[in-house]
């Protein structure tokens, strides 16, 4: 599709949609792919995709003009889980949760990534590079596997989960540790793109890797028969989902397809929260934790680039933000798996967590319809979990050993 121009979203400034620049060339801000919505009204018709429900189902809303560029793994069309058990507990009337771990490498990453590589692949890039606490490495090696390019991974020493780091070795990426935290590595790495600009840059500073991930909004829409949610929540790193979730949302409201728009909650983790800190302050700039801790290693950041992204779209949906504590976190967790039957990892969990604190301080209303995103499967971060298992000692192979382990009484037959 032809697009409009990249905006800054500090300064207001424009810049060509073909650079390959990652920030604003006046202030140094972060850029926003912008469309002509008047233009985009004469092509997007919800009643013509074809397809089922995936990422490239809204081809026209994507930002490329080769379709013949695109690298997919048939990313999206992830289930909207209806939670009666969780709903009933905790005095909801509507709880749905949009289980991202479905996506083909486990997480949401994917949904960009589809879409950042193949911008990547239309720039005639041949290296790609990120830095990651794991499932942006993980998503942009098989991406970029399956593209034929080499990709570069950035992670923080001794902080990404095994799972992810196992996934993007397999596909073949070079991981390198640096000493230091995900904020560390992620300015190295965008210095670095600036420097080399024949390397892509995969983080979501890339503008174009945002506009995948905005289709979860997409999909809500048509999995809820364009009635939209009252809230969406969402757990909060740095912090360029959900305010990619939040554009898609209002692009659809320009356009005519929905006619509300939901409340943006953000969740983060109580030791990594300076977005919810800055929400609870009333603050239009964030306070950046130099040392950012939790179980929930997605989500352990403490300087989110979109941080100013993630301000606009709570405050413009009329949503907020809260932190929650890991306790609270690995309770969400427990609870998904066990009454759900959804396996999500600490992070995913987290949206979960923060709904059931904001129920209980009243911010929530037990009438509101509800979608909390889970971002990952469960299996990314097996080693939390696994702290927590109490595996029953060995027993004889037989039947009378097994009733007692299991406290049933034997069947006496006569």
């Amino acid at each position: 599709m032809e697009l409009n121009y990249l905006e800054c979203i500090a300064c207001g400034s424009r810049e060509d949609i073909q650079t390959n620049s990652y920030q604003c060339s006046k202030c140094g801000d972060l850029l926003e792919v912008k469309y002509d919505i008047e233009s985009l009204k004469e092509i997007v018709d919800p009643k013509r995709w074809t397809g089922s429900l995936r990422v490239w189902r809204y081809k026209e809303m994507m930002p490329l003009k080769d379709g013949s560029k695109i690298i997919t793994m048939n990313e999206g069309g992830t289930n909207l889980v209806d939670c009666d058990n969780l709903q009933s507990m905790f005095k909801i009337s509507s709880l749905r949760v949009k289980n991202e771990g479905e996506n083909p490498t486990g997480s949401f990453k994917d949904r960009g990534m589809t879409v950042g590589v193949s911008r990547a692949v239309e720039q005639g890039a041949k290296v790609v590079i990120c830095a990651s606490t794991g499932n942006t490495a993980s998503s942009a090696a098989a991406y970029a596997a399956r593209a034929g390019m080499r990709c570069v991974v950035i992670v923080p020493s001794r902080a990404i989960a095994l799972g992810k780091l196992a996934q993007a070795t397999i596909h073949g990426a070079e991981v390198v540790q640096v000493k230091g935290n995900f904020d560390q590595s992620l300015k190295m790495v965008l210095d670095f793109a600036n420097r080399h600009k024949e390397i892509y840059l995969l983080n979501s500073l890339n503008p174009f890797r945002l506009e995948g991930q905005r289709s979860l909004a997409f999909e809500v829409c048509e999995q809820s028969n364009f009635e939209v949610p009252d809230r969406i929540i969402v757990p909060v790193g740095n912090a360029g989902n959900i305010s990619a979730i939040w554009k898609g949302f209002s692009e659809f409201k320009e356009l005519g397809i929905i006619n509300e728009l939901p409340k943006m909650t953000g969740i983060q983790a109580e030791n990594a929260s300076p977005i919810a800190d800055a929400v609870k302050r009333g603050d239009d700039k964030i306070l950046n934790v130099e040392r950012p801790e939790t179980v929930a290693s997605a989500i352990r950041i403490g300087a989110p680039a979109s941080w100013r992204k993630a301000l606009r779209a709570i405050r413009m949906s009329g949503g907020t933000a809260e932190k929650v504590s890991d306790n609270e976190i690995l309770e969400a967790q427990r609870l998904l798996a066990r009454k759900e039957g959804i396996f999500t990892e600490p992070a995913g969990a987290s949206s979960v967590a923060g709904l059931k604190k904001l129920l209980e301080q009243g911010v929530v209303d037990s009438d509101e319809r509800v979608v909390c995103v889970c971002t990952g499967h469960g299996l990314k971060d097996p080693d939390i979990v696994m702290q927590f298992v109490k595996l029953e000692a060995e027993m004889e192979p037989e039947m009378e050993s097994m009733e007692r382990a299991l406290g049933i009484a034997s069947v006496v037959t006569r």
